[in-house]
């Protein structure tokens, strides 16, 4: 298999949710070392990606590619399902003009309510 370079995953460490969601990221990824994570809230993210506003960091997730390409929320889930065992394939769908537009619509959704969501769902890590 082809070793993929590193992506590095930036999301909130103050929502549940997000949490749980790296953890099952970290679980699924193709290889150890696919991701880095570093939390929105970090002073290493205000350092190596100052171009990524705290506002923007708390709206929605962002991965990072190995040429520095930052891709946010709806548009990053492709490249992270990329790295991830038995999901690949869902990011050739994802990909599709359909697929995007409720991609979109359901990530924005999520994303608008995730501290909702968070709070009414066990924790998906404890605190």
């Amino acid at each position: 298999m082809k070793k993929i370079k590193k992506a590095v995953l930036i999301y909130d460490d103050r929502c549940s949710l997000c949490r749980g969601c790296m953890k099952w990221i970290e679980l699924h990824a193709i290889q150890d070392d696919v991701f880095e994570f570093v939390p929105c809230q970090s002073e290493e993210r205000k350092n190596r990606f100052p171009e990524i506003t705290d506002k923007a960091c708390q709206k929605s997730f962002h991965i990072v590619l190995p040429n520095n390409k930052i891709l946010v929320g709806d548009k990053a889930l492709p490249e992270v399902l990329n790295r991830l065992k038995g999901y690949r394939w869902l990011s050739f769908l994802f990909k599709t003009p359909v697929i995007r537009v409720l991609l979109y619509a359901i990530y924005r959704w999520v994303s608008n309510n995730r501290f909702i969501i968070s709070q009414t769902i066990k924790p998906l890590i404890e605190e």
